[in-house]
Parts: structure tokens; sequence; C-alpha cells
């Protein structure tokens, strides 16, 4: 439990860091325009349920897959193909940039313990 907590302690940091710059904050704000079209798109044309269709949104764009659902209509799965095509490295974009953020801090967290407590 300690190094789950510590881990998303390090995981917040990394996000603080990152949503100072103003390119993240884009990136991160049309991915989840994204994963919100996504959403409202597999609600609304394949009749999944609000939550099951935020979880194909993330699943689809973080490359994971969803091996329980496949778009049944043409328009889901056209649909589909340029939501991958649009969204996966916007997505990586936001992850990475979170990465960054993390290890960025933790540098700058391990230089000033180096230096007795002086940034």
């Amino acid at each position: 439990m300690i190094s789950f907590m510590l881990t998303a302690r390090r995981l917040v940091q990394g996000l603080l860091h990152a949503f100072k710059d103003k390119n993240f904050q884009v990136i991160f704000l049309i991915t989840l325009i994204l994963l919100l079209s996504g959403t409202i798109f597999y609600s609304s044309e394949e009749g999944l349920p609000i939550l099951d269709s935020l979880y194909f949104s993330v699943t689809t764009l973080t490359t994971v897959g969803h091996s329980g659902f496949v778009p049944q209509t043409a328009l889901g799965k056209v649909f589909t193909i340029f939501y991958i095509f649009a969204g996966t490295g916007l997505t990586f974009g936001v992850v990475t940039r979170i990465a960054y953020g993390i290890f960025s801090n933790k540098s700058s967290d391990d230089q000033t313990e180096k230096n007795g407590g002086n940034p």
C-alpha cells in the first residue's frame, strides 16, 4: 500500500509539473474532448452505457484494446478507424509529458537533496 501511495504521489506531482506547460494543457484538453466525443458516439451509435463507452474509448486510444466489444455498425467501425488515428498520438503525447513531469520533478528533488536542501 505504501508503494501505491508513493507512486500516486509521484503521478500527482508529475501532473502538476506538466500542467505548467501551455502545450501540455492544450494536448490534455484536446484529449479530454476526444474522449468525451468517443464516449458520446459509442453510447448513442452503438448503444453502450456511458461507463462502457468511456472505457472502450480509453482502451482504444491507449492501444490496449477491448476484446469484449467490437463496433457493430458500419458507421461505428469507420468512426473507430479515424478515432484511433486521431487519438493515439494525442494520448501518447499526454502520457509522455506526464512522464517527463515525473522524471524532471524527481531530478530536481534529487538535485535539491544533493545540495543540502538548497536548489
